[in-house]
């Protein structure tokens, strides 16, 4: 991509409106100083001495996180977060953040907040070394009416905007955000605006989706694909032509550092190898920046070649920012592919 076609593209997201379904948590760091080391006088047990805490939005939020840092001009978050301490930090990190309208993210006393605890231990020249996570999650089946009001808002926003994204996070289904209720509003509401951007991603599985973008990596594709071994590029290309002719939308396939495919419902195919590594690398938050910028740069008019360069900049980015699920900035892709 040259310099120009760069600009052309980037230049359009201050002007996208874009909305972000799915499950929000709060991604909150404990930052532990090794060197302040205590023993428990009660239990024996090592003591960890947090010396900061900092909270941002994870899961979908760092969707979010990227579509901000892009400057994207309307981000439309829907989802929920209980009535609880998390549910606040949540609420007031993402109503922090530049262009994000929060009126579709629901306040319910029925649900807890989804939380990432991660303690994070800092010692001096050394990268940040994480410790098991403390995780808080909903497994019990997400209430109708909780569902009814989240579909009522996709329904509603799929008029306003030009894309939409659903982040489908949860272990369990049907007890998070991306319910089948929603699914069905989803498939209603881009049939009646066949114009509209959907990009969808999911932890579990895409089966079951309607006719939207997907997002995968190379695990997801073979299991959609009815367990089809995928050992080589040429079978991965095969397989994602199929699945997207099948579905009569672009896939996309992440495979680390392989790279990135897309597929679109011609069977045409591309494939971008991954960038080379420049140090440690944490491969947390990769494949949401991946989402982010796929869907900024179709949505903006790129080609399909355009919008992998873009999202494998963006994964390289991101891969490169240790101790944080990082973000990549119209400024940073600039840098990046420009050096290339």
């Amino acid at each position: 991509m040259n310099p120009q076609r760069f600009e052309q593209i980037t230049k359009q997201y201050a002007s996208l409106r874009i909305a972000l379904v799915g499950d929000f948590c709060l991604d909150r760091y404990l930052e532990i100083d090794p060197q302040r080391k205590e023993k428990s006088i009660e239990t024996g047990l090592p003591v960890h001495n947090v010396v900061r805490v900092r909270s941002q939005p994870g899961a979908a939020g760092t969707i979010l996180n990227n579509l901000v840092a892009l400057d994207v001009g309307e981000i439309h978050v829907v989802g929920f977060s209980g009535k609880d301490g998390e549910g606040y930090e949540l609420r007031r990190a993402l109503a922090s953040l530049k262009g994000v309208n929060t009126a579709g993210f629901i306040e319910t006393s029925l649900r807890q907040t989804f939380t990432y605890t991660k303690p994070l231990v800092l010692a001096p020249n050394k990268p940040p070394r994480e410790l098991s996570r403390l995780d808080q999650k909903n497994w019990t089946r997400t209430p109708l009416a909780l569902q009814q009001e989240i579909a009522a808002v996709v329904r509603w926003l799929a008029g306003k905007v030009d894309a939409m994204v659903l982040m489908d996070q949860v272990d369990l289904a049907e007890t998070g955000v991306v319910t089948r209720r929603v699914l069905e509003a989803v498939r209603i509401a881009a049939a009646k605006h066949p114009k509209l951007l959907v990009l969808a991603d999911s932890r579990r599985t895409l089966r079951g989706f309607p006719p939207v973008v997907l997002k995968m990596n190379r695990a997801e594709l073979s299991r959609l694909s009815r367990n089809v071994p995928l050992r080589t590029l040429s079978a991965i290309r095969t397989t994602a032509a199929k699945l997207a002719r099948s579905h009569g939308k672009p896939c996309f396939v992440t495979l680390a550092e392989r790279g990135i495919i897309g597929a679109l419902s011609d069977g045409t195919t591309e494939h971008l190898p991954a960038l080379l590594t420049r140090g440690k690398i944490d491969v947390v938050g990769a494949g949401d920046a991946v989402s982010a910028n796929l869907t900024a740069a179709l949505a903006a008019g790129a080609t399909l070649r355009e919008a992998l360069e873009l999202a494998n900049a963006a994964a390289s980015i991101v891969v490169h920012q240790l101790g944080t699920t990082g973000s990549a900035s119209v400024r940073r892709l600039r840098k990046l592919l420009r050096a290339k």
